[in-house]
């Protein structure tokens, strides 16, 4: 690592200025108050910025625009430097919107943005020469600059060597080593912006070469600089190819997709079975607790039935989430999604969705907030546009609870050869979801948003083995995540369904359950009518209420309407809604949340994202239509087939 820094430290920090460079500089900056982390898309360069800044992060919208931007803060030699982590790009010549708002960020033409003092280039060290054209790009511009090489672990385990020396003097700028998945791997990076930080120096001016090269020049000079700094070949991708003749092949690529899908549902069930009997357990005896220790009256049926009973309800399904999310952040990190999106960019293409849409889709299978966001990687509007129409139709996370509590309720415990039958289930469900987004899309592609396709091209990342101490943080950091979201949003949402279900009390000589002469119970009265027609009762009319804010909220509300109700908090609610309604019921309303509108912040992302409310409302009606229509045609032909 030490190489780049050898030799007179004035000549390998800030390098051949000339005066009037220097003098300009010098007029200019004042130390170093922010640099920017600017690369490749797969570069590392995230990871790098949670290692610099930690928890003194912040993520927020660029003024005028719907690309994120995330900013945080590292102290260095006694002063505060912002960080600001810019959207991935891989030339200056922008596609998309992230790639054009990075690109006016370097330049300093973002209307309110303050140019950053340095850039920090993250280069991918075991892909040279993809990642130094836009280094060399950039070296153009005539910015401070310094090069992070990044991944130097597995370059080294490939067999990769570079002399930084000579790459620091090739580039005319510092060259430091960097390992982002590991403690300590920023450290050679800190030392380098703490002497830029310090007020008598200043962030050294990379110089551009006299004459603007062409991409065939700029090609050949990375081709040369290569040659230099790493002649040995690396050591065999033997393995690598040989993984990528089954994984990209069209037919077995298809089966160990469809494998991997399974063994994922499969898992949610099978692996998550004891944690949530404990989660149940301890909700019930923290309830039959709460009730012995508290006289009867509105204070114990606020925090038993109210908010032990509706949070503890969604809280149990904890288990379920982490194991999706485990195996989502496992294939992400190993290096197969991209694969995954090149293996079904065909049949994409086909359904009128472009290939670069798999990986914001299938974001969606976690929230479908940031799958909405992450369509500003695909460089057509119309594609991004069909995207963001299907996008709501893939089952995010918040749906898992639901789905979880009717299937263990009405699906027996059955194997079927080396399956469970509840697992089959979970997957036919999120298969119907994801076959009617590839509908919806070529009706889209063919009758309203018509487009030419544009081949996919995406560059594919070694696979690698997945970064445990990564995974488990990242794991952790969506258990965190979730039981928030328990703690406030959905405990607030359950409370305020258990003051609208308990008041007013019933008349004098009532003699249904109090819960029936509430504002509640007259609401779901009201709407149940219209629910009739699809087998839903009052109660799930109450639940479908707060379920607009959050999805999870449902299976809390329902415990809070049913514990208000003839039946007591302590029983489980499971066995409550298997007791109370019937198979077509629960399998209609199964086909409701196939379908039915997102929560409010979904719908708030796609308003942001399109920046049209014509796109948002045509949404809503179109998700309100199928999901009604689904839920009829479901109840009806089981209610047919059950005689």
């Amino acid at each position: 690592m030490g190489s780049a820094l050898q030799g007179s430290l004035p000549d390998v920090l800030f390098g051949p200025l000339n005066d009037s460079l220097n003098d300009s500089l010098n007029d200019s900056l004042s130390g170093l108050n922010s640099v920017a982390l600017v690369g490749n898309p797969n570069c590392g360069k995230t990871a790098l910025f949670n290692l610099l800044t930690g928890s003194r992060q912040k993520v927020a919208n660029y003024a005028g625009a719907t690309v994120e931007r995330k900013m945080g803060q590292v102290r260095l030699s006694g002063a505060d430097v912002t960080v600001i982590d810019l959207p991935g790009i891989y030339s200056l010549t922008p596609a998309t919107p992230d790639e054009q708002v990075t690109l006016e960020v370097i330049e300093g033409r973002r209307a309110g943005e303050d140019v950053p003092d340095a850039l920090i280039m993250v280069v991918d060290a075991t892909n040279l020469r993809m990642n130094l054209r836009l280094v060399l790009e950039i070296r153009q511009l005539g910015r401070p600059m310094l090069v992070a090489l990044n991944m130097m672990d597995e370059a080294r385990a490939r067999g990769l060597h570079i002399n930084t020396a000579v790459l620091a003097k090739e580039l005319g700028c510092p060259v430091v080593e960097t390992i982002a998945v590991q403690p300590g791997g920023q450290t050679a990076l800190l030392a380098q912006l703490a002497v830029w930080a310090l007020p008598e120096h200043r962030p050294m001016v990379t110089m551009p070469p006299a004459e603007p090269a062409t991409p065939t020049q700029c090609q050949a000079e990375v081709r040369r600089i290569v040659a230099l700094v790493s002649p040995a070949p690396v050591v065999s991708g033997r393995l690598q190819k040989r993984l990528d003749d089954w994984a990209l092949h069209p037919v077995w690529g298809l089966a160990i997709l469809a494998c991997l899908m399974l063994l994922m549902f499969q898992a949610v069930f099978a692996w998550a079975d004891w944690p949530m009997r404990l989660i149940r357990s301890g909700v019930t005896a923290l309830g039959d607790a709460v009730s012995g220790l508290m006289e009867v009256g509105p204070v114990r049926s606020l925090i038993v039935d109210g908010a032990i009973a509706g949070a503890g309800n969604v809280l149990v399904f904890l288990p379920q989430l982490l194991i999706l999310f485990f195996f989502i952040l496992v294939l992400e990190n190993s290096g197969y999604l991209p694969r995954a999106a090149f293996l079904l960019d065909t049949l994409m293409r086909r359904m009128g969705l472009s290939g670069r849409a798999f990986i914001p889709l299938l974001s969606c299978f976690a929230c479908t907030v940031p799958g909405i966001m992450a369509t500003r990687s695909i460089a057509s509007r119309r594609d991004r546009l069909v995207t963001i129409m299907v996008a709501p139709l893939l089952t995010c996370s918040a749906r898992l609870p639901v789905y979880a509590l009717l299937i263990a309720a009405f699906v027996p415990d059955r194997s079927l050869w080396v399956f469970n039958l509840r697992g089959l289930v979970l997957l036919a469900l999120y298969a119907v979801g994801i076959l009617t987004a590839m509908l919806v899309a070529w009706l889209c592609r063919h009758l309203w948003l018509k487009n030419r396709y544009q081949p996919l091209m995406l560059e594919l990342p070694p696979y690698r083995w997945p970064v445990w101490r990564r995974v488990l943080h990242d794991l952790a950091a969506r258990a965190l995540d979730f039981i928030t979201r328990v703690g406030t949003v959905i405990f607030v949402l359950v409370v305020l369904l258990w003051l609208l279900a308990s008041f007013p009390a019933p008349p004098p000589g009532a003699t249904g359950a109090a819960i029936q002469y509430s504002l509640a119970g007259h609401l779901g009265l009201m709407l149940e009518p219209v629910l009739r027609p699809i087998g839903f009762n009052w109660q799930i009319a109450v639940a479908l209420v707060p379920g607009l804010a959050s999805r999870e909220v449902v299976v809390g509300a329902l415990g809070t309407v049913y514990a208000l109700s003839a039946v007591g908090a302590s029983t489980p609610l499971g066995q409550v809604i298997a007791q109370s309604w019937s198979l077509a019921t629960a399998l209609s309303l199964l086909a409701w949340f196939v379908f039915s509108p997102q929560c409010v912040s979904t719908l708030a992302a796609v308003l942001r994202e399109t920046a049209s409310w014509r796109y948002t409302v045509w949404m809503v009606l179109y998700q309100f239509a199928l999901a009604y229509a689904a839920a009829f045609v479901t109840y009806r032909c089981t209610l047919w087939l059950t005689g």
